[in-house]
């Protein structure tokens, strides 16, 4: 249980509401990982392979179309979900916990639409299965973010925000390995990737403990109060503006520079198999991600700084990206790579500490985090835009590159403003 924090008036705050000081243990740790992990294969092995694929079999012509599309509403809806179910979960008071129940239920809401996705025989039916998968993953992710909140202590929390990014890094390439080696074909890709996350969802939300949240201590407010009050105003709460400024930018970024690599591979490098290269700077990224997720989410603890570590993710992300500026060429890919990966592994060690640090209250921090992650997923919606009309009109991977370079730079100033972390 975590130790009560101040009290309002004469009575104390309850566990799921006070300040966590206990450090989680590593059971806890993995099975939050394991959680995670279960979540991202779910959520990248369709976006990877299943759901392009998917896409060539039901419209061969049209297929670019019909996958964006679909991936289009999905992201729609997922920017909706977040928010909304961890609102909903910060209100709830059964005996189970106020995140548990919201985090089985979103995975097994996700495992329902992959299932959806397994038998759909035209693109609606598409649409309506990716659709409910991201809302029951992103629900499923509001109330897993939460949870480094509710119980991890603030000098806990780089090592673990390093973990988190480890796991997405882990679910992007071992969702890839899953659907293409282990299992063939779209019905049982799909399954597996319902059966992983519903595994991981059921060990953590049963294996580990979730305060309850007393009746009395629910936000006296109606829900349809809560929700037109979900935004957050960056004059009241300064430091919440800038941390998602920073958050999407950093994320903007990323993307940007991410996007096209396997065109750049075959377009401007001229790679004889890009296929083939792209799994090799998967590698090399994925490598240096853990090495440096590791190594500085430790570092960040030990020294309880967090904004130079944002700082130096922001700038080694950037001579990533410049490197290709300056030769768009194989061998300068492979030092970007690596590069990248240290970068944006630093990045998600100190990034989770800055962001949970900065919520406005203890009684809406589902909801914030929520609102915080759609700074996450939001540019994956934007990159495509901007992407397609530099290559459109410009025509240049190097002018692609120079952009992700500054709006990575950016997004690592804009950290400067906040003022509630060191």
């Amino acid at each position: 249980m975590n130790a009560a924090a101040n009290g309002t008036g004469t009575e104390q705050l309850p566990a799921a509401l006070a300040e966590p000081v206990r450090e989680v243990r590593a059971g806890w740790i993995g099975l939050l990982f394991l959680a995670n992990l279960g979540l991202w294969l779910a959520f990248y092995a369709p976006i990877q392979v299943l759901l392009p694929e998917q896409s060539a079999a039901l419209d061969p012509s049209g297929k670019a179309l019909t996958l964006s599309l679909v991936m289009g509403i999905g992201a729609a809806v997922a920017l909706v979900a977040n928010p909304l179910i961890g609102t909903l979960s910060d209100r709830t008071t059964t005996r189970w916990g106020r995140r548990h129940p919201w985090t089985l239920a979103g995975a097994l809401l996700g495992a329902a639409g992959l299932g959806v996705l397994a038998i759909a025989p035209n693109t609606v039916v598409m649409i309506v299965g990716w659709c409910l998968v991201q809302a029951g993953l992103n629900g499923m992710l509001a109330t897993l973010t939460a949870a480094l909140a509710d119980r991890v202590p603030r000098e806990q929390r780089g090592r673990l925000g390093g973990l988190t990014g480890i796991s997405q890094m882990l679910g992007t390439v071992l969702g890839a390995l899953v659907v293409t080696v282990l299992v063939t074909g779209l019905a049982p890709g799909y399954g597996a990737c319902a059966l992983l996350v519903i595994v991981g969802a059921c060990a953590f939300t049963l294996c580990t403990p979730d305060d309850q949240l007393p009746k009395r201590f629910r936000p006296s407010q109606s829900l349809f109060a809560t929700l037109r009050g979900m935004w957050i105003s960056p004059r009241a709460h300064p430091d919440f503006g800038w941390g998602w400024v920073m958050h999407f930018l950093i994320n903007l970024g990323n993307a940007i520079g991410t996007l096209y690599l396997l065109y750049f591979l075959s377009d401007a490098v001229h790679y004889r198999d890009p296929q083939t290269g792209l799994l090799i700077l998967m590698a090399l990224y994925g490598a240096a991600l853990v090495i440096g997720a590791v190594v500085c989410g430790m570092a960040s603890d030990r020294s309880g700084r967090r904004k130079p570590f944002v700082l130096g993710s922001a700038v080694v992300m950037a001579v990533a990206a410049i490197l290709l500026v300056c030769s768009p060429s194989w061998t300068a890919s492979l030092a970007a790579a690596p590069l990248l990966g240290v970068g944006f592994g630093t990045y998600w060690a100190a990034a989770p500490a800055v962001l949970t640090q900065i919520l406005p209250a203890a009684s809406d921090r589902a909801k914030d985090l929520g609102l915080i992650n759609i700074a996450n997923s939001l540019p994956q919606v934007v990159a495509p835009v901007i992407a397609a009309a530099v290559l459109g009109t410009v025509h240049s991977y190097p002018v692609l590159f120079a952009l992700s370079a500054l709006v990575t730079l950016a997004g690592g100033a804009v950290v400067l403003a906040v003022r509630a972390v060191r």
